[in-house]
């Protein structure tokens, strides 16, 4: 079982790391600043990479994807990998073309749903504006404003119906104010070019951007004993943080015998279906475990081999069981906060789990000394997905679907247990040191 001064210690940087990270682009940018702390090497597409050809800790990072690696010492030709994969990305609005709308003295913003957030946890809150400008020549520069805009609630004086049921028009009442003014007279490109840190930007020499609504309220720690923790982002910031610091840690400690080499892989645009460069379903997961492969001198056989001894932990956030909503569970599978992280199984294979991967995770769990759950939906209920048979699919690695218990996901700050990220963080670290 985790101390709960270990637990204490990884939930309070969690909230470091999605403070830090409102965008995917943040979440890559903060991930690429702790790994240059850690000694990682950053690789560049662009160029070879004669210095990963042997034993070595290096991070690439593609948009708002990064992947990281640690090659142990014995690594060879046909040294398998084993992976942790999440996302950087979360339900949201994002930044539409002619950004600046306003009406009646109201300015605001032009945004689209990215995914599928629970519309009504985003009224009422102070949110901000964050993700990357590209520029006409290709620079590119990490934008956040801070408090900025909000979707404001109708008052029930002007619909006493309200509470027999909300509904919310995406395209009508998903349009939040920033500020009052003739939106003629306003540019709110203009404003996230004031707010790039360190930089002087020039709105007219934007070329294009990908910016989304982010919560601004800080993560905090609740509950009777505490045992709480709040936070925007965790579906899925809380597992590509728990496998950043495992990796992080799996470094920085001598390397078993017949280590396989560790990666983590945090992908972008899981919630809108993964089709993209950087998303699961793009070829750059594959084309870093090729160069691998390639630095270590394998032939297309040993790549093979190496891909057939791999194994990937599909890690991102489940369910845990509603006090409220009983029935919309599973009535033998009730996940609990603080009782382990998940094994998430799906007979129709929505999650990569199977027999191989839950006998793993178990022994996992078990040598690392942590409680897990299982979890299956209610049969009445679909189930989501995830980027796990995604990677199994387009590699033919051997996969299992494992996260964080949330209650509120989907919302603008979810909930989850102070010990859970925390024993996720734990089991992948022992993961990455075992060959499988």
């Amino acid at each position: 079982m985790p101390s709960e001064s270990s637990a204490a210690a990884h939930i309070q940087d969690l909230g470091a790391y999605v403070t830090a990270s409102p965008s995917s682009f943040h979440a890559v940018h903060e991930a690429a600043r702790r790994l240059d702390q850690a000694g990682f090497t950053a690789l560049d597409e662009l160029q070879a990479w004669d210095a990963a050809a042997g034993a070595g800790k290096f991070y690439v990072v593609r948009d708002g994807a990064i992947i990281a690696w640690v090659t142990p010492e014995t690594a060879g030709p046909s040294t398998g990998f084993n992976i942790l994969g999440a996302h950087t990305d979360s339900p949201s609005f994002k930044l539409k073309p002619k950004p600046t709308t306003g009406k009646f003295g109201w300015l605001q913003a032009g945004v689209e749903v990215y995914g599928g957030p629970l519309l009504n946890s985003w009224l009422d809150r102070e949110l901000q504006l964050a993700g990357r400008l590209v520029m006409r020549d290709g620079t590119q520069h990490l934008t956040a404003t801070g408090p900025l805009l909000r979707f404001p609630q109708l008052a029930i004086h002007l619909d006493r119906a309200v509470n027999e049921g909300l509904v919310l028009d995406k395209q009508q009442h998903m349009n939040p104010v920033y500020g009052l003014g003739d939106p003629a007279g306003e540019d709110l490109l203009g404003l996230l070019a004031d707010r790039v840190p360190g930089a002087d930007v020039d709105a007219a020499l934007i070329g294009g951007y990908d910016v989304v609504i982010a919560d601004t309220q800080a993560p905090a720690v609740f509950g009777a004993k505490g045992e709480f923790f709040a936070s925007g982002r965790l579906d899925n910031l809380s597992a590509t943080h728990a496998g950043l610091t495992a990796l992080i840690a799996h470094a920085a400690a001598p390397q078993p015998s017949g280590a396989p080499i560790a990666v983590l892989a945090a992908f972008d645009h899981e919630e809108i279906g993964s089709a993209s460069r950087s998303g699961a379903s793009g070829p750059i997961l594959e084309d870093v475990l090729v160069r691998i492969s390639d630095g270590l001198g394998a032939s297309a056989s040993q790549r093979r081999q190496a891909f057939a001894a791999s194994f990937c932990v599909s890690a991102d956030a489940g369910h845990a069981v509603h006090p409220n909503y009983a029935e919309r569970h599973d009535p033998a599978n009730r996940p609990a906060l603080n009782g382990g992280p998940l094994l998430k199984i799906n007979a129709n294979q929505r999650y990569a789990t199977d027999a191989t991967g839950a006998a793993l995770w178990a022994r996992l769990c078990a040598d690392a000394g942590i409680p897990y759950q299982e979890f299956v939906s209610n049969n009445v209920m679909p189930c989501g997905s995830t980027i796990g048979p995604l990677t199994a699919t387009r590699l033919g690695i051997r996969t299992v679907d494992v996260g964080v218990p949330l209650l509120s996901m989907h919302s603008a700050r979810e909930l989850c247990g102070v010990e859970d990220p925390y024993r996720l963080a734990k089991v992948t670290e022992r993961f990455y040191r075992t060959a499988v």
